[in-house]
């Protein structure tokens, strides 16, 4: 089989039940950030990380595919049958995994820059593409239906992006950098 198809090079492409859209259609730039998300993680996931951490990324990255299955096809209603079955466990999982690497960490009490170690500065990374995805389905709810759960998932994963991009920091021995702009021009 091809990877080619030829139907892209118009600027359009076909959703799952091959309707025809513009490749910057609301749904297809939902997609296409989740997507790449995705693959910021799978970077991540490259760096040296402890099994624990790498578990519940490779976790999230399969959890990501759900979400863009549970996008392109609502109208499914055998869910079971196509394993389609996100629902509101996969938020208090991420709710939970956040309380548990917060309670390792110092409190925060300034505003940090992105950066520190390497997998530290890749996560934040991540976290800026996960906002990006969650503003790009809001604007998608604005004209279609989505599952609500959707989008306080992508909220809570880029609150534990940003947990865990200073839990690797501290991991690696590195400091958070403190944004410190009092007097400065």
């Amino acid at each position: 089989m091809k990877i080619y198809t030829g139907q892209g090079d118009k600027g359009n492409t076909r959703l799952i039940g091959g309707r025809i859209v513009r490749k910057d259609n609301d749904l297809v730039e939902v997609y296409g950030t989740l997507d790449e998300l995705n693959s910021v993680l799978g970077t991540v996931l490259s760096e040296k990380l402890n099994g624990k951490l790498k578990k519940r990324l490779h976790q999230i990255q399969s959890d990501l595919f759900l979400i863009s299955s549970e996008l392109a096809a609502p109208e499914i209603k055998d869910k079971k049958k196509f394993n389609l079955r996100f629902n509101e466990q996969y938020i208090h999982d991420l709710e939970d995994f956040i309380d548990e690497i917060q309670k390792q960490l110092p409190q925060l009490r300034n505003f940090i820059l992105p950066g520190g170690s390497r997998p530290a500065a890749l996560l934040h990374l991540a976290r800026t593409v996960c906002r990006r995805a969650e503003r790009r389905l809001v604007t998608l709810t604005q004209r279609k239906k989505t599952d609500p759960n959707i989008l306080i998932y992508l909220n809570r994963l880029s609150d534990l992006l940003f947990v865990l991009a200073r839990y690797t920091n501290q991991l690696q021995g590195k400091k958070d950098i403190i944004w410190d702009n009092l007097g400065k021009k």
